[in-house]
């Protein structure tokens, strides 16, 4: 029996790792509006480019069909 979904701890703790990554995001917008140190300012420029792909990546997870959830994508 192929499971393609996720299970119900699956899906927890990919909200938790989204929320996080949430976090990390405005955190890293809000201090590159207040640093002075370009090279900073890159690095946070940058952290926040990867943070966005990674939460994208994590939110095509919930497009996922949950098996044990009726099929139901999230």
């Amino acid at each position: 029996m192929e499971n393609n979904g996720l299970a119900y701890h699956e899906t927890m703790e990919l909200h938790e790792m989204l929320n996080f990554k949430t976090t990390c995001l405005l955190k890293s917008k809000m201090m590159s509006g207040l640093v002075f140190d370009q090279d900073l300012k890159t690095l946070l420029e940058k952290d926040v480019q990867q943070t966005v792909q990674a939460i994208e990546s994590l939110q095509e997870m919930y497009k996922l069909p949950n098996q044990l959830n009726g099929g139901t994508a999230h």
